[in-house]
């Protein structure tokens, strides 16, 4: 193999793969990025076979054609420090080259026959509602999706896909996230991605074209990237039973205030009070070593001492996923969950008991 490359374009390349190599061990073939040159076209690929990404360019000069590994965070720290020039690749005797100008490097490589294989699209149901909006619901819900949860399934976001309509869910336990997708499906099916995907998907894909699934892995793709995650296998639990039906108190509320008063207390305390008046909202902190903090919004409501124990975090998270200037926050008792609402995204939040 032997091609010639723009050290900002492979640059762009190994940065973007280098979340799904192996870092703890060197030895894997996985902690290695696989390259191919082949009919014009360089292949770059990566994965510790739990997700993995895929990226091609045509903008590059393929004098040989060939296939090598190498390892993916060594090759990116070599191409991180040479000039903003063109890089010769090339494969000689078991070493990748790399070579600009005078300087010159040599990296070990592994037999490229033993690297992963990608999982294939072919006979793949195709999931076919508008993609952009599963990619900004699963932003939405991300926040809410617990981490390192012995209960696997509770580590990534459930898809569930009904005949009109798809929601996407995510829960820590302490409150749960539900974006609603109004559409029509042909069928129905529930799969659990998980948030270490989800994560990269957010960095990746501003907007996808297809995206296919079986019963063990999701593939997303576009014109220059493949992208692949394992699902989780589990039973998601029934989330639906946790949204409240009866709330006696609506209210509308401004992002821009509630943020702004949330955000004062926050630093000195993360648990905060929300006490509801006639013709105010004050914040205050619930810190255990004695330093307060209070500040309040002029707003009428219909509620007079109406006091909301909340970790501050899950208002923020909510807050900063809404596009509207107004959201709405609707109660029961103060020691029962209540309910974030923007048009159709809510989050359930289970208040802190005193």
């Amino acid at each position: 193999m032997k091609i010639s490359i723009s050290k900002k374009l492979l640059e762009n390349m190994l940065t973007h793969i280098q979340p799904f190599l192996e870092k703890k061990d060197a030895t894997q073939i996985t902690s290695h990025i696989y390259m191919e040159a082949k009919n014009d076209i360089v292949t770059i690929k990566a994965t510790d076979s739990e997700i993995g990404l895929m990226m091609t360019t045509s903008d590059a000069i393929v004098n040989n054609e060939g296939e090598i590994t190498a390892n993916g965070k060594k090759f990116l720290d070599i191409i991180r420090i040479l000039k903003d020039k063109d890089i010769i690749l090339e494969l000689i005797k078991n070493n990748l080259t790399i070579k600009q100008n005078k300087s010159k490097f040599k990296i070990p490589t592994f037999n490229p026959n033993n690297f992963p294989k990608f999982p294939k699209i072919q006979n793949r149901e195709k999931i076919s509602f508008n993609s952009i909006n599963l990619l900004k619901s699963l932003k939405m819900i991300l926040p809410a999706i617990d981490n390192n949860n012995p209960k696997f399934e509770l580590n990534g976001a459930l898809i569930d896909i009904k005949r009109d309509s798809t929601k996407l869910v995510g829960t820590d336990t302490r409150r749960l996230a539900i974006a609603t997708i109004e559409n029509q499906n042909q069928n129905e099916l529930s799969i659990i991605i998980p948030k270490r995907a989800i994560s990269e998907i957010k960095k990746l894909f501003d907007n996808v074209t297809d995206i296919y699934y079986n019963s063990t892995d999701i593939i997303i793709q576009n014109k220059n990237s493949l992208f692949f995650s394992r699902l989780i296998n589990g039973t998601f639990p029934n989330y639906e039973r946790v949204v409240p039906k009866d709330l006696k108190h609506h209210l509308i509320l401004p992002k821009e205030e509630m943020k702004d008063g949330i955000k004062t207390i926050a630093p000195i305390s993360k648990e905060i009070k929300i006490v509801f008046n006639y013709d105010s909202i004050v914040f205050k902190s619930l810190s255990s070593d004695n330093i307060e903090a209070k500040t309040e919004i002029l707003l009428d409501t219909p509620l007079d001492g109406f006091e909301l124990n909340v970790n501050s975090s899950y208002l923020l998270d909510f807050i900063s996923q809404i596009d509207s200037e107004n959201f709405e926050i609707m109660l029961n008792e103060s020691t029962l969950p209540f309910l974030l609402k923007d048009k159709n995204f809510i989050t359930i939040v289970m208040p802190i008991i005193a």
